[in-house]
């Protein structure tokens, strides 16, 4: 069973006429900017059960707002001096020798739990640029 949304292009077609296509695009980086926030924060509250030096907690990084595909999207990833980017795939997945650490599956947690505090904060921040 699936929902087809029909009219889109001519929504989005009528806000930027009424709105103008910059005033548009900042609008849609804040509300991305703040459904972040909200997802690195139930982000931190799922690593902050098992950390133990912190640095992956530490480096969660949430990137500036960019067109990918003609999409705005922001990117959630970590970044710092020691380099848990490397290994973050091994907690959320595993390995062969560890095939369940503490953590395993805190992202897929995160975005299940964050997913309608995340869509009610992009909506406020839309209402509020409009």
């Amino acid at each position: 069973m699936g929902v087809k949304v029909t009219g889109q292009k001519k929504l989005i077609a009528e806000l930027e006429r009424r709105f103008g296509k910059a005033n548009m695009q900042r609008i849609t980086d804040a509300a991305l900017l703040e459904g972040a926030r909200v997802f690195v924060a139930e982000l931190r509250r799922q690593f902050a059960s098992w950390k133990d030096t912190g640095a992956s907690y530490d480096e969660i990084t949430i990137s500036k707002p960019m067109t990918v595909g003609g999409n705005r999207i922001i990117k959630i990833h970590w970044r710092g001096p020691k380099n848990r980017y490397r290994i973050i795939h091994l907690n959320e997945w595993g390995t062969v020798n560890n095939p369940n650490p503490r953590g395993k599956g805190a992202i897929a947690r995160t975005m299940q739990n964050a997913e309608k505090e995340y869509i009610r904060a992009v909506r406020k921040a839309i209402e509020r640029g409009i």
